[in-house]
């Protein structure tokens, strides 16, 4: 396969498709176009093969130097295991390096197994010295 992993905005219905295809919790759309608009970094998986339709994505949100958060790692079930969502991280990793101050706290969800790809990157369990919480508004 012939996959190029980029910066690249995403549009909203790709967005929420490709969440949608991989797992991940549906947005709406208002939510997707605000938070689109709002991300510090977006990485997008292209597939050569496939007039380089957007087969993985993801991105850094968060003010930039003091707290960002990766999220929306994802991509497309046809297209797993090949090792894209290590060259999303790595494409992440490289704008933070470049682009994000020291001191800056950068985090996490990792769902199931995903957690020993995001070790290869630094990340480690923040348990029990902090908890991670959150809800979804309904």
């Amino acid at each position: 396969m012939n996959y190029q992993v980029t910066y690249q905005n995403i549009d909203v219905h790709t967005y929420c498709n490709l969440r949608v295809q991989s797992g991940l919790s549906p947005k709406t759309p208002e939510a997707a176009t605000i938070g689109l608009r709002n991300s510090l970094c977006c990485v997008a998986v292209l597939d050569g093969e496939n007039n380089n339709e957007i087969i993985g994505m993801g991105r850094l949100v968060g003010d930039g130097a003091c707290h960002c958060q990766v999220v929306d790692i994802c991509v497309l079930p046809a297209h797993q295991k090949r090792g894209l969502g290590k060259r999303i991280m790595t494409k992440l990793d490289e704008f933070i390096q470049a682009n994000i101050p020291d001191s800056c706290y950068v985090n996490l969800i990792a769902d199931g197994e995903a957690y020993r790809l995001y070790e290869q990157y630094g990340f480690k369990d923040v348990w029990p010295v902090s908890r991670g919480m959150g809800y979804t508004k309904k």
